[in-house]
């Protein structure tokens, strides 16, 4: 393993490089077939990383929001906050709709917002059991995150959010591994996916939408690959979130509300489904006597209005969280 002062160098800025303050950044080495293959700076405190996954044997990028005083040779090191995108975003859309760059530079804290895939499911995709596609839990929590701690100074202390699919991708990453993040924040989430009607909803929809092109690629039959199903159900898997402190914000329908246009008159039936996926994996909670501070709103669509407003109401408790 190359050493964090090997990639650190005074000098001009050159391709697959970025300059942090006054320190030049080269993407470091690592050993075996995942690695930093490009760095590029996008301001003073944001660094677009570009990282191969071996696990998808493929480029991906990943946006890192570095607070102040941050060195890659630092004896210290910050607490880590993953951030992800819906199904159809990408890794650059918290800095494009909401203040999160502000807001980490603020409180010292590393913010990784890690590209997710177009409905990507976060998620290892069954493939029929042949491997060789997607892995998004691979990547983010085995590849890159060893990453962000050996080379960025990323610490122990660890956070999640996300909205839509990405904040399914917060309950159920903390869920599968316990202890992994004292805090996991789900806005407007995919909470459940073995609720009634869920599951066709799911394979009907992405195929439909040309986001799966086999519907069962991604956790089989709801039927015969149930164990599959379960193993990525927040319901299902609710009980490991014990000790993990938790938020979970939705809006109760789709309708039109406070922080939407004065003339928008339509119904978000995104929303409204959510709301249907949530209810359960909050009714579990209920059940196993597991804390949840919620925000269920009457009224909202599924915009970034809303997450934004979301991101402003958990963020302290998430802080406190961190830095207790």
């Amino acid at each position: 393993m190359q050493s964090r002062r090997a990639f650190l160098r005074t000098a001009t800025v050159t391709t697959g490089a970025a300059t942090i303050g006054s320190t030049l950044l080269t993407a470091p080495a690592h050993a075996g077939t995942t690695r930093v293959v490009a760095v590029k700076k996008q301001n003073e405190r944001t660094v677009d990383l570009t990282v191969h996954s071996g696990a998808m044997n493929r480029d991906l990028k990943v946006r890192l929001l570095l607070p102040r005083g941050w060195s890659a040779d630092a004896e210290r090191t910050w607490p880590l906050v993953f951030g992800f995108h819906g199904g159809n975003e990408n890794y650059s859309a918290w800095t494009t709709y909401t203040d999160i760059a502000a807001r980490s530079y603020r409180r010292q804290v590393i913010v990784a917002l890690p590209e997710g895939g177009y409905a990507g499911g976060y998620t290892d995709w069954w493939n029929y059991g042949f491997g060789g596609s997607y892995a998004w839990e691979t990547f983010h929590l085995r590849e890159l995150l060893p990453i962000l701690e050996q080379e960025y100074r990323a610490g122990p202390k660890r956070a999640v959010f996300g909205q839509s699919t990405g904040g399914y991708g917060a309950l159920i990453y903390a869920a599968r591994n316990p202890g992994m993040f004292r805090y996991a924040a789900a806005y407007s989430p995919f909470a459940s996916i073995l609720t009634p009607g869920v599951d066709r909803v799911l394979l009907t929809g992405l195929t439909g939408l040309g986001w799966l092109t086999d519907k069962w690629s991604m956790w089989g039959d709801p039927v015969l690959q149930r164990h599959i199903w379960e193993a990525n159900d927040p319901v299902t898997q609710a009980e490991r979130l014990r000790g993990t402190k938790l938020y979970v914000a939705v809006a109760k329908n789709g309708l039109p509300g406070p922080l939407d246009p004065p003339d928008g008159h339509f119904a978000d039936p995104a929303e409204a489904f959510c709301y249907y996926t949530t209810k359960p994996f909050l009714d579990r909670l209920e059940e196993l006597d597991i804390p949840v501070t919620t925000h269920l709103y009457d009224r909202g669509t599924h915009t970034w209005r809303y997450w934004q407003d979301e991101l402003n109401r958990s963020w302290p408790a998430m802080m406190r969280t961190l830095h207790a």
